[in-house]
């Protein structure tokens, strides 16, 4: 494991929104959603693709406050453009478990 110091760790903007929209990612190789995610005044929405079909269903998502690295270059994912890596944890299974605050928080807020 390669050691780093807060100030690397710092410059990687982590920020809290809240999903507002989610559908399937049409064209993906691997199941996936399209989300758009509010991450407050001062970011915007921004657009994300994840791989999260298997532990989580479209509507249940709406509302969700999730974590995401917001200062990372845009990535094409198949004809989407993925503006936001949301951010989770592998299951057993490999699949993807989202991360977020366990209390509503104002979206925006940095990890820290």
């Amino acid at each position: 494991m390669t050691m780093i110091t807060y100030d690397e760790f710092a410059q990687v903007d982590i920020r809290v929104g809240t999903i507002l929209e989610a559908v399937p990612l049409e064209g993906a190789r691997k199941p996936a959603y399209r989300l758009l995610i509010d991450f407050g005044p001062d970011i915007g929405q921004r657009k994300s693709s994840a791989q999260i079909t298997i532990h989580y269903r479209a509507e249940e998502l709406i509302g969700r406050q999730v974590a995401g690295v917001v200062n990372f270059p845009p990535r094409q994912i198949g004809k989407f453009m993925s503006e936001v890596l949301t951010l989770g944890f592998p299951a057993a299974d490999g699949s993807v478990v989202l991360i977020g605050p366990d209390k509503k928080i104002p979206n925006g807020g940095k990890l820290f």
